[in-house]
């Protein structure tokens, strides 16, 4: 049987002494934990939720999945306006926060498809995991959906998988979320301080993120699909593509890797 997130672990876990979290909500059930996130508006306040009812992913998707199956967290960081030349790099610092944390917690291999979605070898590359980015004035509002124990038929679609598909199953939610959270914390630091742990952590996600040297399908915002080369992730976290022998940087849409034939 399916066990609800232990509300006093999570806290164990979370607010310790000297630690950057500093609030923690545990909610059985939410609309959207990023809503809920926002509504408080508070930097290292957490909200987490057995249930979803209305989840939100990129670009306008739902994201759901059924009770006591995944993971559902949103954290609020601060965004100090030194920071603001580098913003563009929090979402894909919090998809590199997820890739770093789940070899910590189960015996995978995860890659990124830019901007933070999170793949597994294991199962083809599938994807486990997503992250949804909103800025609120001088705070953004990290969501981070995983799916933990999901069966093939509990998946919305065949492209997603879970840490149970790919040979972990029976893990915490709550030492996953724990996880996470510290690798979200650490890279906000190396954010925050800029120079060479900034360099760093761009290297970090370059070096895990897949769509770079693949030929990919890109959604732009105009509607129109245009098949094109990734070529790199620029300084200020957008996709370069090359469409025949012109290159140009991408900062908003989406990529569907081609996969081989």
């Amino acid at each position: 049987m399916r066990q609800t997130l232990d509300r006093e672990a999570l806290h164990a876990a979370l607010l310790r002494p000297g630690g950057r979290w500093r609030a923690l909500e545990v909610h059985a059930e939410l609309g959207s934990t990023n809503a809920e996130a926002a509504r408080v508006g508070v930097p290292w306040h957490v909200v987490v939720a057995d249930h979803q009812a209305a989840g939100r992913g990129r670009l306008g998707r739902t994201w759901e999945a059924p009770l006591g199956t995944s993971v559902a967290v949103s954290a609020v960081l601060p965004l100090q306006p030194a920071q603001a030349a580098s913003s563009g790099w929090v979402p894909l610092l919090a998809g590199l926060a997820v890739a770093r944390a789940l070899p910590g917690v189960a015996t995978v291999t995860p890659g990124l498809k830019w901007p933070n979605d999170i793949l597994l070898a294991e199962d083809g590359w599938r994807k486990v995991s997503g992250v949804l980015c909103e800025v609120h004035g001088d705070v953004v509002v990290v969501g981070i959906g995983i799916n933990v124990d999901q069966r093939r038929d509990e998946l919305p679609v065949d492209t997603a998988t879970s840490l149970r598909l790919c040979g972990a199953p029976g893990l915490s939610r709550e030492h996953v979320i724990a996880v996470v959270l510290g690798h979200l914390a650490s890279l906000h630091d190396d954010l925050t301080t800029g120079g060479a742990a900034l360099g760093a952590a761009r290297a970090a996600y370059r070096s895990c993120c897949r769509t770079i040297g693949m030929e990919v399908d890109l959604h732009a915002a105009d509607g129109q699909v245009r098949r094109v080369r990734a070529v790199a992730v620029d300084d200020e976290g957008r996709l370069v593509v090359r469409d025949g022998q012109a290159e140009y940087a991408v900062a908003a849409g989406d990529v569907t890797h081609v996969r081989p034939a």
